[in-house]
Order: structure tokens, then C-alpha cells, then sequence
């Protein structure tokens, strides 16, 4: 089993009990397998920096219910014990009318119980009430008990168990208040693992409050990782490339059939282009300004034959030798646009491997770098790449959700006319949009086209769009098909 921590809303402290939990039991030498409800990128640099093992999303929206329970079995397995970190509070879900995309809503797909984080600050008899609440609004939900956070004193400690205590729900921790352990932020959330000097020092802190303040003979059973209930009699796994495709799409199916058709919801496989495939070079921009990657939008790239050779635009002066492709995920260029700027020959390099046709993937930060300039926060402006003509200029609104992409004309991923679910997280807005939109943007749970974005050119696909692959295989065998054919055109020039 594993268990789901959840909160009652958001900022009750889910990621640090989180991390003083995956802290506590590297310490006690245990395999760990975590896991982030939600699109989130931040939250799981902390739990792989604490485990060592890559943490997974487990994102219904953006993948499908059977891509969730596969993610989970196949990752937990592999583990000791299994931790899903929830998002928000329990209940909230994408639409904020259903539980679709929440943490309640992943539990009830993996069979797993919640574990309920109170925010017990200014509040005593009313606990009971929250719990009772939280317990019984939807009787599918297993709450195996309660972790009790900002507790003041012994004397509201004694008051917070009194009020739970005709509930029978166990009290499965208790954290008091404390200023020595803060994880810091800044725009987009906290910052990320890699940028923390003394990060160390405070997990080794979390740890100790981990060792002392949970209910270790009452957590462990529940954290021993086990399968998650499947139907009866279920079919064979097969995990070879030829045969990823129809598992990851289950509960999506292929409008026309085929690599080349839109999808739409449903049930079946469809067929797939995937054939054995010769290896391709595929530069990953990875450093402080770029790090927001999927785990599974990796693993999918080098089941399909990619070879992901990592390096970084803020030091690195040039592109790696040999590559075939260029993939830039989203991050903090607005951060580190000055170094950006400052490294003119990986510019000038990323420049020229890009109009000599070059297939290139940038979602977010990526598509920022790629503009003309960045103007950042103190209205400061950076020069870029210049491959697309327009600014990205920081602001203070933050634009995020859920987007259903439609693609108005064919790319290095898509096919005009394919949908795949994306999410935008940015402060960031364009100075000029592009004349010919990639994509139009639909918002979750609406028929209204809101936005249309993406920019198309050369063989670049950029926009502010995140994508998880496990939504749509085809897309990043598209990609990676891209890759091989310029660079078999490149090796005939030669």
C-alpha cells in the first residue's frame, strides 16, 4: 500500500511533511518511491533530491486514469515504500465543480488511503468538525487518519486529541511550530533544490522532526508499497517501445487512426507507428534556468531511441557535438536572463543549429530564451536567441490551468487537427503574438476558445504550454522521427 498525503487546503504544509517523511526513512535506509498529484515540476526536485529516484507525476488530466495506475505500479515496485504528495486541498480538482485532476480523485484510482494534514493554528474543538467533514463528503475517500501541524502547546495538543478523540480517527503526527525549517520562495513557488545552498542542513532537520513527530508503528504498514488493485484477470504488460503506445494512450483512442489522426476520449489502443528505430542525439537544455521536465516525457524519449545528452545555456559555450534535435523545457531564464545574455556563442549556437532546420522542442522558459529578448522583473531587457520576433515581459499576473491544445497546422509534434491537455504556469506575457498561431487553447471543462498561441517556425514548436507525453506517445516519436530525418539530411550533405 502507499498512502496519499493531503491537505485540507493549500499552504497547511503538505511538502515539508512530505519531505520530513521521505527524509525520516532514507535516513532508516528504506528504498522510497514519491510521487506529485498535478502538473507540478518544483515539489518533485525536492522528493528526488531527499530519495534519489526520480519522482513521478501522477496526472489524470494530463495523461489519462489508466496512465495514473500504470505510472504508479510500474515506479512502486521498484520501492520499499511509496508516498503520493497531494495538491491543494484534498477535494480541489481542475474545475473546482468536480474532484477531476485532485488528489482525492488519484486516490480513489490507486485504491490508496489519505492521510489528512490540519492546520491546527487559532483553532481547538473546531478541529473535530473539519476532520468529521473532510471524512464523510465523499464516503469513497479513505482517510486512515490525521497529521496535526502548527500545534502551539502541550495545553492545545491535549484540547486538538479531546476533540478528535469520539472521531476514531488516528492522530498519526504531530508537528509543532517552528522557524528554524523554512523551504524559500519566489514567483512561481518554492525554489528549486539545485539553487539551495544549505539544503542539506534542512533536510537533515526535517529528518529529525520526521524520526520524532509521526507514529512510525501506525505509518509503516500503510507505506509498504504494493500494486494497486487491478480488474480481474488483467492483461499482460508488455513495456518494450513497440508496445508502449496502446498502454499509455489507454482511455484515449485515435480519432483517425494511426500516428498521423486527432484523438479523442474513449477506450482502446488504436494503432501505432512504433517500429524499432535507429538511436538520435537529443540536447537537453538542463541548468538552473532550465529544469522543468516531466520524468515520464523522458523516459518515453529514450525508450523510442533517443539518446539525452544534457547540457546547460548558462555555461556551456556551445550546443553538444553531434545532436540531432533540441529540447528546452520551462524554468527561470527571467532569473538568469543576464547570464543568458552574457553566454553570446551558446546563443549564437542554438541560432544557427535552428535555421539550418534543426528540429526543436520549447515549452514555457524554452520559448522565452528562443524570443528576441527577455525584459525581467526590474524592466531590465536581455537579448536572447532571436529566433522568434517578439518579448517576453515579466509581470505580476499569474496565468495558469489546464488548456486543451488544438493544432491549427502540422509541427515537429503535431498534425493539425490533433488535441492533446497541456498546462500553462507563467507571469511572463508576449510583446507580439505570432501570425500564425500553432494551436488553439480551449480551458478545462469549456467550449470556448480563450487564447490561440504557439509559434511555428523552421522546425521549432514553442509555446507557454507544458505537455506530459504520456498523454499522446505519438508525439514524441513524431519529434524524435523529425530528429532522424534531418539527420540523415545532414549526413548526405556532408
Amino acid at each position: 500500500m502507499s498512502i496519499a498525503i493531503a491537505g485540507e487546503r493549500s499552504g497547511v504544509g503538505k511538502t515539508t511533511i512530505t519531505l520530513a517523511l521521505l527524509a525520516a526513512l532514507k535516513r532508516r535506509q528504506q528504498t522510497v518511491q514519491s510521487f506529485k498529484v498535478g502538473p507540478d515540476y518544483i515539489d518533485p526536485m525536492f522528493h528526488s533530491y531527499v530519495t534519489g529516484r526520480a519522482c513521478r507525476n501522477l496526472d489524470p488530466i494530463l495523461t489519462s486514469p489508466a496512465y495514473v495506475r500504470h505510472c504508479f505500479d510500474r515506479h512502486s515496485q521498484t520501492a520499499e515504500c511509496a508516498i503520493v504528495e497531494g495538491v491543494m486541498g484534498l477535494f480541489d480538482g481542475a474545475s473546482g465543480t468536480t474532484d477531476a485532476g485532485s488528489t482525492a480523485q488519484v486516490a480513489k484510482l490507486l485504491n490508496i488511503p489519505v492521510v489528512l494534514i490540519l492546520n491546527c493554528s487559532s483553532t481547538s474543538r473546531s478541529i473535530a468538525a473539519i476532520a468529521h467533514g473532510y471524512r464523510t463528503f465523499d464516503p469513497e475517500v479513505q482517510i486512515a487518519g490525521v497529521i496535526l501541524n502548527r500545534v502551539g502547546s502541550d495545553r492545545h495538543l491535549e484540547l486538538l486529541t479531546a476533540a478528535l478523540l469520539p472521531l476514531h480517527l488516528p492522530i498519526l503526527g504531530v508537528l509543532r511550530r517552528r522557524d528554524d525549517i523554512i523551504l524559500p520562495d519566489r514567483h512561481l513557488g518554492l525554489i528549486p533544490a539545485g539553487e539551495l545552498t544549505d539544503l542539506d542542513r534542512t533536510l537533515d532537520r526535517l529528518a529529525d522532526v520526521g524520526e520524532t513527530c509521526f507514529d512510525w508503528e501506525r505509518l509503516m504498514p500503510l507505506l509498504v508499497a504494493k500494486p494497486v488493485f487491478t480488474p480481474p484477470n488483467p492483461p499482460a504488460i508488455d513495456l518494450t517501445p513497440s508496445s508502449l503506445a496502446p498502454l499509455l494512450c489507454a482511455g484515449r483512442r485515435f480519432a483517425n487512426g494511426g500516428a498521423g489522426g486527432g484523438f479523442q476520449e474513449g477506450w482502446g489502443g488504436g494503432t501505432t507507428s512504433f517500429v524499432a528505430q535507429p538511436k538520435v542525439r537529443l540536447a537537453i537544455a538542463k541548468d538552473a534556468a532550465f529544469n522543468f521536465y516531466y520524468a515520464d516525457n523522458l523516459d518515453l524519449l529514450r525508450d523510442l531511441g533517443a539518446e539525452l545528452v544534457e547540457w546547460s545555456p548558462l555555461i556551456d559555450r556551445q550546443l553538444p557535438p553531434d545532436v540531432s534535435g533540441l529540447y528546452f523545457g520551462g524554468g527561470f531564464p527571467e532569473v538568469f536572463a543576464e547570464i543568458l545574455a552574457a553566454n553570446t556563442s551558446a546563443r549564437q549556437s542554438v541560432a544557427a543549429a535552428i535555421t539550418a532546420g534543426m528540429p526543436t522542442y520549447a515549452e514555457c522558459g524554452g520559448l522565452m530564451y528562443l524570443c528576441d529578448r527577455i525584459v525581467d522583473f526590474d524592466a531590465r531587457s536581455h537579448a536572447m536567441v532571436g529566433i522568434f520576433p517578439t518579448t517576453a515581459v515579466m509581470g505580476k499576473r499569474l496565468i495558469l490551468g489546464y488548456r486543451q491544445l488544438t493544432a491549427l497546422q502540422n509541427s515537429v509534434l503535431f498534425n493539425a487537427g490533433d488535441r492533446v491537455w497541456g498546462h500553462e504556469f507563467h507571469r511572463s506575457t508576449l510583446t507580439d503574438l505570432p501570425p500564425s498561431p500553432l494551436c488553439d487553447l480551449h480551458g478545462y471543462e469549456s467550449n470556448l476558445v480563450f487564447a490561440a498561441e504557439g509559434w511555428s517556425r523552421y522546425q521549432v514548436q514553442a509555446a507557454y504550454t507544458h505537455l506530459h507525453f504520456g498523454s499522446h506517445p505519438n508525439i514524441s516519436d513524431r519529434f524524435l522521427n523529425c530528429c532522424r530525418r534531418f539527420d540523415r539530411l545532414f549526413a548526405s550533405q556532408k
